[in-house]
């Protein structure tokens, strides 16, 4: 029984016969376009999802991140409102041909990248979701902690037999494995499903945290929280602090705007994700106000604010950033890493053991705790992993070959995307001249004894700068250029199968 375990073939997954590519090696069920019955996501379920996600601990810090480099709190709202604008129109542009075609970002990414070249995102993807996953599940972790403490209190006095070194304590570690135990089987939910459990975040917490406000503006009302908070910066410092705001709001969804559409795949039709233009702006603008309110003072941690309530005030606030850090770690971290893993090893790896291997990975293997406690670089580093975000984005489908693609030629190593031995070298270019231009900014934050001068201004707006000059070298590279075996007059969704001949007389 070990030997069959240890058996590369036992593992492999059962062959579909609606698998679009040549051969089982290069994809799954999972991974081929969603049939028909599948097609479950309608509008009301955007709206579901993204009231859902709004109701997110880090859309909630946004507002008093942007206090403490010195904005007010109408520029903060500003900054909020325009990033996210920005970023609501990416995810429709990119979420678009997903709902078109039903096919999800690693595959369509071939079209652009080129088949192999597209690896290089699809790894990216998958190291700063599985890092994402794991900070994540510490922060969900700590929830647990408030939820423990507010029904047993002398839970505080557990003893720590943990090393000081080790960046966490026995309690932290216990709250630690029972957030993960809860999140593990919803995890496992199938992405048709999902939706009802975003359905339930989206009218559990928003009613939570809308209570948490009201209570918020009893205790200190906007008039006495917002009259004395003025800008700290002025001239080119707030301008620069501004932009540098407003990428921040772009990063936060900047991971989602390039994978929109393993969601929007799902989608009933392409219309039943255009909700999303109107929500995303709307919601997170809403979702900082509140922020400014219970943050005037600029408190990091949410579960700060909890800690010296009353035992269950404390106990259902915690619970309530419990199922908020649940839904967005789920939705922006371990289906995504899933999906990208998928494409990595589709002959073993399916959406439900993508999800497995990036809760025992992003987990455990990378002990976020310590990373958390101990190594401030490289957070800043993996922070500024975003700055090829921005340039994955803009390089997408919609703007060179505007939705018409060959779906089946995306699933042939040997397809019409080869371009040059499966590289396009056209946004190896544009890669080129957007992403390392940030790379001063970048090494700066890691280490600030390092001093780059006004090049760390090109950091500050590093989406901004990577999506819009990738996007147009992409574009003028293709058209002056061209590829032609890849310009379509109208997308192909099908594998084209000549008729056999059954006359018997030939």
């Amino acid at each position: 029984m070990v030997a069959n375990w240890l058996n590369p073939n036992a593992w492999a997954l059962e062959p579909e016969q609606s698998t679009f590519a040549p051969t089982s090696r290069w994809s799954n069920k999972d991974m081929d376009p969603v049939p028909v019955h599948l097609r479950t996501w309608a509008t009301w379920n955007y709206v579901a999802y993204w009231i859902s996600d709004a109701a997110n601990l880090p859309a909630w810090e946004l507002a008093s991140s942007m206090l403490a480099v010195g904005l007010n709190w109408r520029q903060a709202l500003a900054a909020i409102a325009v990033g996210h604008t920005i970023i609501a129109v990416v995810m429709v542009l990119n979420g678009t041909i997903g709902a078109r075609l039903h096919v999800g970002f690693p595959v369509l990414n071939r079209s652009s990248f080129g088949f192999w070249f597209s690896y290089f995102s699809v790894l990216s993807r998958v190291i700063l979701a599985l890092f994402w996953f794991g900070v994540q599940t510490y922060s969900g972790s700590e929830c647990v902690n408030q939820m423990i403490l507010a029904i047993w209190p002398s839970a505080v006095r557990i003893p720590n037999h943990l090393s000081p070194s080790s960046g966490i304590t026995t309690r932290g570690m216990m709250c630690y494995f029972i957030y993960w135990i809860i999140q593990f089987p919803i995890m496992l939910i199938s992405p048709q499903k999902i939706r009802y459990f975003f359905l339930f975040k989206a009218m559990i917490v928003p009613a939570a945290w809308i209570a948490i406000l009201i209570w918020a503006m009893v205790k200190v009302p906007p008039s006495i929280s917002l009259a004395n908070q003025q800008s700290t910066v002025s001239g080119s410092a707030l301008v620069w602090a501004w932009f540098s705001s407003m990428n921040s709001a772009l990063g936060n969804y900047a991971t989602l705007a390039v994978n929109i559409p393993d969601f929007t795949r799902y989608a009933k039709n392409e219309r039943a994700q255009y909700i999303q233009a109107i929500l995303i702006p709307t919601l997170f603008t809403l979702t900082g106000f509140v922020g400014k309110v219970l943050y005037g003072q600029t408190l990091w941690d949410p579960t700060t604010l909890i800690a010296n309530w009353s035992r269950a005030p404390k106990f259902f606030a915690a619970l309530s950033y419990l199922i908020a850090t649940l839904g967005t770690n789920i939705s922006a971290n371990s289906l995504s890493a899933a999906n990208d893993m998928m494409v990595l090893f589709p002959r073993y790896i399916n959406i439900r053991r993508g999800q497995i291997i990036c809760a025992i990975l992003g987990g455990w293997a990378l002990a976020p705790w310590e990373i958390l406690a101990s190594a401030p670089g490289f957070l800043n580093f993996m922070s500024g992993y975003t700055i090829f975000l921005g340039p994955f984005a803009g390089i997408m489908y919609w703007l060179v070959h505007k939705c018409k693609v060959d779906v089946p030629a995306m699933y042939d190593h040997k397809g019409r995307y080869q371009y040059w031995n499966g590289l396009n070298w056209r946004v190896a270019v544009a890669l080129l001249f957007s992403v390392f231009p940030s790379f001063p900014g970048l090494i700066s934050s890691i280490n600030p004894n390092i001093k780059v001068g006004n090049s760390i201004h090109i950091f500050d707006i590093a989406w901004l700068y990577g999506f819009f000059t990738a996007g147009f070298l992409h574009w003028s590279l293709s058209m002056l250029f061209p590829a032609h075996e890849t310009f379509m007059d109208a997308a192909v969704l099908e594998v084209y199968e000549p008729e056999k001949d059954t006359d018997s007389s030939l």
